[in-house]
């Protein structure tokens, strides 16, 4: 018990909650890998679930250390929301040009994308949405306490990594099944343009609220 207490803080079980639950809630980060998965499967979009995972980590490494100057610096807030948006359309662009065509339910996935452009992808768009910033600012200070130490920040962030990482995986992993690839067959060029098509709703929704502050 006290080996407990010392790793994990007394709120732990409500902040784990709190975030497992905000990863339920579908965002980018969320079509972009769907998007890729539903074709490349587990080949083409591993490194796209690592890459958010690693934008998260970054993020919660700044919380932990107590960066909070991204409150207090709109300039910096309103960069990284535009760049975000912007990379949101080029995604969502991408993903609308799909075409017609039929999933190859055998075999490696054809055409995926190397491992390191899925990782910029999964970072770009972590590390982009500034609500994950936000999120993670807020989550760290006002779940953790005053009387948190280092210790029980770093488990925590390093599970909520995890979680964000096996979760993502396992999302991965079943668009992969073969079952689930045979439902898909044939209307996979229309999910993907869904996907864009909210990728990009996502973008001009963060522009438009740039444009009417």
């Amino acid at each position: 018990m006290e080996l407990l207490s010392t790793l994990f803080p007394a709120t732990f079980v409500l902040l784990a909650l709190s975030h497992f639950v905000a990863l339920l809630s579908p965002g980018p980060d969320f079509f972009l890998l769907t998007g890729y998965a539903i074709r490349y499967r587990l080949r083409g979009s591993v490194g796209i679930a690592t890459g958010i995972a690693a934008g998260n980590a970054v993020y919660i490494a700044l919380a932990i250390t107590g960066w909070s100057a991204l409150r207090h610096a709109p300039l910096l807030f309103t960069l990284i929301e535009l760049l975000g948006a912007a990379w949101l359309l080029w995604i969502g662009y991408r993903l609308m040009g799909s075409q017609p065509g039929t999933l190859v339910l055998d075999g490696a996935a054809s055409g995926a994308p190397s491992l390191k452009k899925q990782f910029m992808l999964g970072i770009g768009s972590a590390l982009l949405n500034p609500k994950n910033a936000l999120f993670y600012l807020a989550l760290m200070t006002t779940l953790s306490g005053a009387s948190v130490t280092l210790l029980q920040q770093t488990v925590a962030g390093i599970w909520m990594v995890a979680v964000v990482l096996l979760w993502d995986l396992l999302l991965v992993k079943v668009i992969g099944l073969q079952k689930v690839q045979r439902r898909l067959a044939g209307g996979v060029w229309l999910i993907e343009r869904g996907a864009g098509a909210v990728l990009i709703a996502f973008a001009l929704w963060m522009i438009v609220r740039f444009v009417l502050r």
